[in-house]
């Protein structure tokens, strides 16, 4: 499967919705209170608008998944999944660490992925059979050879439920984590990819937030799944793991404690 094609208009899609989202950072609210638009409103739907223009007239046949605008089906095997703006919290507290998600599904799997940061001008693109790629260069996951050396990121303690939280403080437990991080969204999942993060773990994501992230991670040399291991598809529920070095896959199921098996 060649994605030469697929990527390139997803680097459109990107810089459309990077266009759409730059005007509104940084701006506060709007001056016209009635409308009680906020920038991060007004943004993600004009950078989804965007992208939704630009697929409609280059591949019309494929269904569209965003976050503002929902589902228009299509009638290939193929799925479109836009975030406009993953990291709303980021956006609106005016740190560069949000990012515009774009990922293609084909019969549910996620073949194609971009982190494409606009601020900073910072784009992650992932395909299979690809080398992940930043700002146009190949990177890579680094090794890590012991749980106790790994650095964990995760956006914030407030989106596990207890039952969640127990199994990520059991897991943090066994990483660095006087080094843990908080924050950061899709941001950390380019960071893992390019090596200077080694896990992040998370629960409650849609697919929107999760499917772009696959192919970058793994093109990169690490490893996504679900917490019990299991890899991530359109059906899967939203706790993911992002391992930089899949020779800890086990070590970190097991700590998680996890084995639910549904």
């Amino acid at each position: 499967m060649k994605l030469d094609s697929d990527i390139a208009l997803a680097l459109r899609l990107a810089d459309a919705a990077g266009e759409a989202i730059r005007p509104h950072f940084r701006t506060g609210l709007v001056a016209d209170r009635k409308s009680d638009a906020s920038p991060v409103t007004v943004a993600d739907r004009a950078a989804e608008e965007a992208m939704r223009r630009i697929l409609k007239a280059e591949v019309g046949r494929d269904t569209i998944i965003g976050e503002e605008f929902g589902t228009e089906q299509g009638s290939s095997n193929r799925t479109w999944v836009l975030d406009p703006i993953d990291g709303t919290i980021s956006f609106m507290g005016g740190r560069p660490i949000f990012g515009t998600l774009i990922a293609l599904l084909v019969d549910g799997w996620p073949v194609l992925g971009v982190i494409d940061q606009p601020i900073l001008n910072e784009r992650w693109v992932g395909a299979s059979g690809y080398a992940t790629t930043f700002n146009g260069r190949e990177v890579r996951t680094r090794p890590c050879r012991e749980m106790s050396e790994m650095m964990l990121a995760t956006t914030g303690p407030q989106y596990f439920d207890d039952h969640q939280g127990d199994h990520f403080m059991a897991l943090a437990s066994k990483t660095d984590h006087k080094r843990m991080m908080f924050g950061g969204d899709c941001y950390n999942y380019g960071l893992l990819a390019s090596g200077h993060i080694d896990l992040v773990c998370e629960a409650g994501l849609k697919l929107h937030d999760w499917a772009a992230l696959v192919p970058i991670v793994e093109g990169a040399g690490g490893t996504m799944c679900d917490w019990n291991g299991e890899p991530l598809h359109a059906e899967s529920g939203g706790e993911v793991l992002a391992i930089g070095d899949p020779a800890r896959l086990e070590d970190v199921i097991e700590a998680m404690g996890c084995h639910h098996h549904h």
